[in-house]
Formats: C-alpha cells, structure tokens, sequence
C-alpha cells in the first residue's frame, strides 16, 4: 500500500496541474452575421490550419510543443459583396497553470512540464463572430 501511494505522490509531483487538466488542443466557434461565410485560419508561420463555412467549430493547438511555445492565429472571413474580417486567436496562460501548479505541480509544472504541453495556455477568444460589412457599390 505505501508502494502505490508513494507511486501516485510521485506521479503528481512530476506532473504540471494544467498538463493534468487541460488539453493540448481546443475547439474554437468561428461565427458570422450573415452565416454562410468562408474562413481560413493560418498560425503564426503563416500555414492553413482550417478552413470553412461559418458557423464551424475548429480545433486548434495551443502550443508547438516548444518550451513556452504557445500558438498564434489570424482568422481570414470573406463572402462575396461583404468587405473581408481579419481577427486574432492567440493563446495566454490560464488559471490552473498559475494557481494550481502551487497545489500539484510546483516548481517542476512550472518550468518543466507545463511549458512543454498547451494544457497551460487557453486560446481567447473561444467564439469568433465577425459582422460582416456590406460593401460600397
């Protein structure tokens, strides 16, 4: 019985609190008035990481996998007789990477575990709407 405690205290304290948590991708609710409306979405090199029809959900990573490599996006809408709409994703530590890693992780979550893993970042805003504006004629 010590064994397995022991066992399960050291998992925990090598693990970051927002890696137990949270996930390392998340679904994002891309909106417009009017719907119907073409998106693509590039991260922060430039690559095509979705594209659709609004209204769609998407999932996108948080992180690159690098330490402290969270992710970026511009999310390009565009229908035919509307000006186009270009707005930001972009990822931001959340709460259980800050608090909880001081009742689970520690140091270790901190600067470890966590940086590596997009379980501590949360991409705002979850839902994209765009108002698209008629064009001039």
């Amino acid at each position: 019985m010590k064994k397995i405690l022991g066992l399960l205290a050291g998992s925990i304290l090598l693990s970051g609190c927002a890696t137990i948590v949270g996930d390392d991708t998340q679904l994002v609710q891309v909106n417009s008035e009017p719907t119907g409306v073409q998106f693509q979405i590039k991260d922060e090199t430039g690559a095509t990481v979705a594209q659709g029809t609004t209204p769609q959900g998407v999932t996108l990573a948080k992180s690159d996998g690098s330490y402290f490599g969270k992710k970026s996006y511009q999310i390009t809408m565009g229908k035919d007789g509307f000006s186009p709409v270009t707005l930001p994703i972009k990822a931001s530590a959340n709460g259980w990477y800050i608090g909880g890693n001081i009742v689970f992780g520690g140091l270790i979550g901190w600067l470890a575990v966590d940086p590596f893993n997009g379980g501590m970042y949360t991409l705002k805003p979850k839902q994209v709407t765009a108002v698209m504006v008629p064009q001039a004629q």
